[in-house]
């Protein structure tokens, strides 16, 4: 058994988001450094790259400078300790997002349809789907 679900996201920040969110979000990513978190428990949930321990493929997270603010996208495994500050980082993500619509996916690992993500003009809605039932 398995603690892990398999996460994407993909969307655009305003370009006003605000330099703290930017901070944070810099930091999940392996970006930043910030000197108290060496006496807390905190680590950043997007930090690492290359291939995924159980999800298939490559774990990759990558934030990059746009016309218009900037662009995310997201393929990663968290354990489900980490799931709350997920929860919370894409929650501030969509509020300064222009991305309207499907953001991404969240699957606990052992399931076979996901969650979907849905940005709401800045507030998050999680969409759980249900696997199509085949007549008998």
């Amino acid at each position: 058994m398995s603690d892990l679900y398999a996460v994407d996201l993909a969307l655009n920040l305003r370009d006003s988001v605000p330099p703290a969110v930017l901070a944070d979000l810099r930091w999940h990513l392996g970006e930043e450094r910030r000197a108290e978190d060496e006496e807390l428990d905190v680590y950043p949930l997007l930090a690492s790259r290359g291939p995924a321990v159980r999800i298939g493929g490559v774990r990759m997270a990558e934030l990059a400078r746009t016309a218009n603010g900037w662009a995310l996208t997201v393929r990663y495994e968290i354990h489900a300790e980490g799931m709350p500050d997920f929860d919370s980082l894409v929650e501030r993500l969509a509020w300064h997002s222009d991305t309207e619509g499907p953001i991404g996916q969240i699957r606990f690992y052992e399931e076979d349809v996901p969650e979907m993500l849905i940005n709401r003009s800045g507030t998050l809605i999680r969409l759980p789907l249900a696997p199509k039932s085949t007549p008998q």
